[in-house]
């Protein structure tokens, strides 16, 4: 009997050098790889020019929106921001809402997600504020307000409708925080009990305005923030 890796077989009598196959074991089928780009993690990858962010709890919770790769858009990490709306819960909802420096727009996105009235979105780079609205055009969100302008300049205005929650975290490189602060408070921005989030490296020390109270405080590695209730 011949015996042969995967199959066996007896002889052919006209021709004996060809083997007549009466068993066979099948090898498995090897899987095509998909065309589909790779991360190093095995996930798919982004598009380009693209990133991700997750909305965490809300209407919209666990949905994922592009952001647009922006030099210093850093937006606010999951565990940052799910604890920032423990402390926010009970100020969300109905409220009117500012997010200052919008970058992924995650910050208004939650707030809107967890039960604000309306919010705007301030935010000067083209593609970010691009993708911001189309983000809410997916959601077919239209209590939101997208503006790609300076936010300083916008500050610096009479204000229509003062605000019940201002989320203030700027790119980290420009130290606007004393020149947005100081335009919130002197132009009125902010109804009697408003919340202002602010975040910052560690590092920096802010001089805050009298009538703001600090409620909340954290740190997670080289960032801190903050939670004041304007009074």
């Amino acid at each position: 009997m011949l015996k042969t890796g995967h199959f066996t077989g007896i002889l052919n009598s006209a021709h004996p050098t060809t083997l007549i196959p009466h068993s066979f074991k099948a090898l498995p089928l090897k899987r095509t790889r998909s065309s589909q780009p790779k991360r190093s993690d095995g996930k798919a990858a982004t598009p380009a020019g693209k990133q991700l962010l997750r909305i965490i709890g809300g209407q919209w919770r666990g949905r994922k929106l592009a952001f647009a790769s922006v030099e210093g858009l850093r937006p606010t990490g999951d565990r940052i921001r799910e604890t920032l709306f423990n402390w926010l819960m009970p100020d969300l909802p109905g409220a009117h809402c500012l997010d200052a420096f919008s970058g992924s727009g995650a910050l208004g996105l939650e707030a809107l997600s967890r039960g604000a009235e309306s919010a705007v979105l301030i935010e000067m780079n083209k593609n970010a504020a691009h993708q911001i609205q189309e983000n809410l055009s997916t959601l077919d969100c239209t209590q939101a307000k997208v503006e790609q302008c300076s936010c300083l300049l916008w500050l610096d205005q009479e204000p229509t409708k003062p605000f019940d929650v201002v989320f203030l975290d700027p790119p980290f490189q420009q130290n606007l925080w004393p020149e947005t602060i100081a335009l919130l408070e002197r132009r009125g921005w902010l109804n009697k009990g408003a919340a202002i989030y602010i975040e910052t490296p560690k590092s920096l020390v802010l001089e805050i305005p009298q009538s703001w109270d600090l409620h909340r405080e954290k740190h997670a590695g080289d960032v801190s923030y903050r939670l004041y209730y304007h009074q």
